[in-house]
């Protein structure tokens, strides 16, 4: 009997975390694959995570937040994939790939495995292979924890991959205006103010985040944004975190809106990434219908998209721009 695909979907689940790290570099190197593409097919039907999208500026505690919500989580016995997203340099392309060393995990519980990808050219802060990451881990963990680059008027790219969105604000981030300018308060899910040890500044900061949830377009008479205090030097606010996550979770898949979300994120993506790689010529001539297109089966139907417009623009000699 032939030994399994370092891509097959049961190798990759039973092997550890050292079998999903390989995989994933695998999946990196020979992106555009057919084999890739069912890997990810596969791992997409089998869904099982929720993925939970951790956001906000630099410095305002994502880490802690993430470290927090581990904790939980793994007191619950639920296992957890993390992907830390670090920004890439506009000049060298690099990415310092640090968020990691702020985790505080056990290297050998073989139920949390954390990953570090670059933003690469994103500015909305998630790469493709980021994507392809949490579509595999969400498959192999009960929990998903996405830790982004950042959230604003272009960072935007967590909503194509969260279940839920998790946005933390600091104390003397702004107005209510400053929050409606940059329109960002029409992702969240849930608000989180860190640093609520500073006393008024972040009571104030509160206010205003509500005020700014209260002239949002949102449309989900189930679900109204929470807007919460926590600190991590004093503890108070993680438990109330943790369960405001799970809370909207029960929403999503009591209401049926997760695998409706999921569909509409899974398109979304789908005619980014064609917009990327042809242009608005690549979207007009790609036949991408809704109901054609949801998961399973969407990265196989993208690179069948893929191969068919090459040929398409190698006959016809058509720019893609």
């Amino acid at each position: 009997m032939p030994e399994p695909s370092p891509l097959s979907f049961e190798a990759i689940a039973t092997g550890g975390k050292r079998a999903i790290a390989r995989a994933l570099s695998d999946i990196e190197a020979r992106d555009g694959t057919r084999e890739v593409a069912q890997l990810l097919d596969e791992a997409a039907e089998r869904a099982r995570a929720h993925v939970v999208g951790l956001t906000g500026p630099p410095g305002v505690g994502k880490s802690t937040l993430t470290n927090a919500l581990i904790r939980h989580w793994r007191g619950e016995g639920k296992s957890v994939g993390v992907v830390a997203v670090d920004p890439s340099s506009q000049i060298s392309s690099g990415a310092l790939l640090g968020d990691r060393t702020r985790l505080d995990t056990d290297p050998t519980d073989q139920n949390v495995f954390v990953r570090s990808m670059a933003a690469r050219d994103r500015l909305g802060g998630l790469s493709h292979e980021a994507l392809a990451a949490i579509i595999l881990m969400r498959a192999l963990f009960d929990r998903v924890l996405v830790e982004s680059v950042g959230i604003g008027q272009s960072e935007a790219d967590i909503a194509f991959a969260a279940d839920s969105i998790v946005l933390c604000i600091q104390p003397g981030s702004g107005d209510s205006l400053q929050f409606m300018k940059a329109g960002v308060m029409e992702l969240p899910d849930i608000v989180v103010v860190t640093k609520s040890d500073m006393g008024a500044p972040a009571r104030r900061a509160k206010a205003d985040v509500e005020g700014a949830l209260s002239l949002a377009m949102r449309k989900q008479s189930d679900w109204s944004v929470p807007v919460l205090l926590a600190s991590a030097q004093e503890g108070s606010g993680l438990k109330d975190l943790a369960e405001a996550v799970e809370d909207h979770y029960q929403i999503l898949v009591e209401s049926g809106r997760l695998l409706t979300q999921r569909k509409q994120q899974a398109l979304l993506w789908m005619k980014d990434r064609i917009r990327r790689k042809f242009g608005e010529f690549g979207l007009k001539h790609a036949r991408i219908d809704s109901s054609d297109n949801d998961c399973p089966g969407l990265f196989e139907a993208e690179r069948k998209v893929h191969l068919d417009l090459v040929e398409r623009l190698s006959a016809t000699g058509e720019k893609t721009k």
